[in-house]
């Protein structure tokens, strides 16, 4: 019998813009991926006899899965941090499972064998995801600190692990839906998680197609190089002359000037203009995430919005004084109360952690810098410019993926997944019901004030959206926040307890950004190969692992170190980012962002269906929502990043895409790693020891200080106020 090949349609059934017309119509990508980022970081093979789940596999993923959240958490409340990612696992876990791999014996304890051979590279994927899955300080772990410090309530371990694993795993059980629209896609290309194919490949001298047939340095050589070279120049900005990180040259020319220093400066609460726009810090570069793996036209939307929005209009209320703005930082992540001053949250509180609108009549209205209420307002833009984008742009594609099989993708990866048996919908199932009920005992059990409804609600925003800002992340590799939605909506349901609007916020938002972390690494795992039951059961029994491993930690602190979370702890456990979520007050004005939102999408779509060939089909919901990390983010974040961005993703790649195949993506990883690694040589061999002694005139001198002495560095508004004058009797 003679079998007939369906002709396999490779092509997104949307307008995408990650995928060249001209290329997709003059080549049949029938055994490749028909995006050449896919194709130059990801093999278009499978073996499925090498060693998947192991028993080092377990050992080190758990061992990776105590040490990173611990010392993760350890470092969350100290400033500076010094955060490890899950680069230094990836880099770490080679030689380790090499070493193990090669020494020990080959024999079986109970069946298990301790050596089963080579260390592959689908093991190395594994113990890397087990690291990095719960590597970051878990979002609760900051409202049990906050409970603690502000209001006095110090529930039991179980409170605090119900919550920590309910608002950690509630967003994994959104995988059996996510995974049909967001993994199995060709189009659904997550350019983070190719920066790590990449280096995977690397490191296990993988060789396929898509690297291309450019002479000259190996992947390999070429890492080494860049490796090298990133971790010892990381020693310039970041110790011996920290004004390379900082460069704010122009208010070093003026340094007394507070305009010159709203708009150029960096340094006090990062000053959000920062005209200077130079750095030569590659943590400051990729700190939106690095520019290699973004797409140009995805960048390009990003630096578009933050011209229009941080450059332009927020200047121009700035300097005409809206909101009494001259009186305080153009950005801060602080609000102020009416004499200049930090607002002191805790005035305006009852006993029991409640607002006291006495209290707060009695003290002062909240005054918030012009940059926190442009962010407030561009997030509203972004919720409705996202669901609006996805209903213009995404509805057949996502109609049509409701219908079809998940064996029925068109991808040559979704082809060779196929021999692996998918997670059972019952387990996601399982796993909804177990989280849900450890979050209403939670909430119920322990006087937190939040009723069941309200956690019901965060749920359904945080599901309605995961695929809207799924869709977004993995075309353009950036993430919409639900943050600031989820306080507005609960700030005006339970007004006046602050500890509901954290778990609101919490449940609501953290569930759809654990939910695409999940997806995120199932999709490196598609793309690895990795068997999906396999990948799904290491992803949970790590998560639980590092969220126990956190609470531990944290505990631990609380009651060993002294003067924990206080502006004065001898050791800089200041807790930064441990600050009290109450009710923001929100100006009515930025409201209409909501409706600005909704209609610029329309608007778009109608001007693509006008001028097809334009440049208008690369809109995106991104001019809103890609600024979302300012604050604390600044230009220098933005800007340089976009720079580099162009070099790569747009000038290398169209003039020589050969270098740009084999080379973009593991420079990426290279630079990443260089600097993952020297953050933490640099802390932990000059600065922690000795209490910081090492090095201390070098500490002193001119390159290390400059940017604090200007009036950049000490925060000095335009204007101040005089004798007893307070915000609420002026006139802007």
């Amino acid at each position: 019998m003679k079998l007939v090949q369906t002709p396999i349609n490779n092509r997104a059934d949307f307008d995408d813009p990650n995928l060249d017309p001209a290329a997709a119509h003059d080549t049949e990508f029938d055994d490749e991926s028909p995006y050449p980022e896919v194709r130059s970081a990801v093999a278009n093979t499978d073996d499925p006899s090498i060693d998947v789940t192991t028993l080092r596999v377990w050992v080190l993923g758990l061992a990776w899965a105590i040490i990173m959240p611990g010392v993760n958490q350890f470092f969350f409340f100290r400033y500076p941090s010094v955060p490890i990612t899950g680069i230094v696992a990836q880099l770490l876990s080679f030689p380790i499972g090499r070493v193990c791999a090669a020494y020990l014996p080959r024999k079986k304890v109970f069946g298990i064998s301790l050596n089963p051979g080579p260390f592959t590279i689908k093991e190395h994927v594994l113990i890397t995801i087990m690291a990095s899955v719960g590597a970051t300080s878990a979002y609760a772990t900051d409202i049990i600190a906050v409970q603690r410090v502000f209001y006095n309530q110090k529930f039991n371990f179980s409170y605090q692990w119900f919550l920590v694993m309910s608002t950690q795993l509630m967003g994994f059980s959104t995988g059996g839906i996510t995974r049909r629209f967001l993994v199995s896609p060709p189009s659904m290309i997550w350019p983070a998680t190719l920066v790590s194919c990449a280096l995977f490949n690397t490191l296990h001298s993988e060789q396929y197609a898509g690297i291309g047939q450019l002479g000259g340095l190996s992947r390999e050589r070429f890492f080494v190089y860049v490796f090298t070279s990133a971790f010892l120049w990381y020693f310039f900005p970041g110790y011996l002359f920290m004004a390379l990180s900082w460069f704010s040259w122009v208010t070093w020319i003026w340094p007394d000037d507070p305009v010159v220093s709203q708009l150029f400066g960096y340094v006090f609460l990062i000053l959000i203009q920062g005209m200077s726009v130079i750095t030569f810090d590659w943590a400051q570069i990729a700190y939106n995430g690095s520019p290699l793996a973004t797409p140009w036209w995805a960048t390009a939307n990003v630096i578009i919005g933050f011209v229009i929005f941080y450059w332009i209009v927020t200047p121009i209320l700035y300097f005409k004084n809206t909101w009494f703005s001259l009186y305080m930082p153009i950005s801060s992540r602080t609000s102020f109360d009416n004499t200049q001053n930090t607002y002191n949250v805790t005035r305006i509180l009852t006993s029991e952690g409640t607002f006291n609108a006495t209290a707060y009549k009695e003290y002062s209205p909240i005054f918030i810098p012009t940059t926190f209420v442009m962010s407030y307002g561009l997030s509203f833009a972004s919720i409705t410019a996202t669901i609006v984008h996805c209903y213009i742009h995404f509805r057949k594609q996502i109609w049509y993926q409701a219908r079809r099989s998940l064996g029925e993708q068109a991808d040559i990866h979704a082809r060779l997944m196929n021999r692996y048996p998918q997670v059972p919908e019952w387990w996601y199932l399982s796993l909804f019901a177990f989280m849900f009920a450890l979050g209403v005992i939670s909430i119920e059990i322990w006087p937190t004030e939040m009723p069941v409804w309200a956690f019901v609600i965060a749920l359904l925003i945080a599901f309605t959206y995961v695929i809207p800002c799924g869709m977004i992340q993995a075309i353009t590799n950036q993430q919409v926040g639900l943050n600031v939605i989820t306080e507005l909506i609960i700030g005006y349901s339970l007004p006046g307890k602050p500890v509901a609007m954290m778990l609101f916020k919490t449940f609501g938002y953290i569930t759809m950004t654990q939910a695409l972390i999940f997806t995120s690494d199932f999709k490196l795992g598609h793309y690895m190969k990795i068997p999906p039951r396999k990948m799904f059961w290491c992803q949970i029994v790590a998560t639980i692992v590092a969220g126990t491993a956190q609470l531990g930690v944290q505990s631990w602190m609380f009651s060993i170190i002294p003067d924990m979370c206080s502006s004065t702890q001898k050791d800089g456990f200041t807790c930064p980012s441990t600050e009290v979520f109450g009710t923001a007050s929100i100006f009515w004005a930025v409201l209409v962002f909501f409706i600005i939102g909704t209609v610029s999408p329309i608007m778009g779509w109608l001007a693509m269906k006008r001028y097809p060939n334009s440049l208008i089909r690369y809109m995106n919901p991104l001019i809103f929502s890609g600024t979302f990390r300012i604050p604390p983010a600044s230009a220098l974040n933005y800007v340089p990043w976009a720079l580099v961005g162009f070099i790569f993703q747009y000038v290398i790649r169209r003039r020589n895409f050969a270098w740009w195949t084999k080379y973009n993506y593991v420079l990426s990883a290279a630079l990443d790693a260089g600097l993952a690694v020297s953050v933490i040589f640099i802390f932990f061999v000059l600065q922690y020891p000795e209490n910081g002694s090492i090095g201390e005139r070098l500490q002193h001198w001119w390159g290390n200080t400059v940017f604090n002495t200007t009036a950049d560095g000490m925060g000095t508004p335009v204007r101040q106020l005089q004798g007893s004058e307070t915000l609420g009797t002026l006139t802007c």
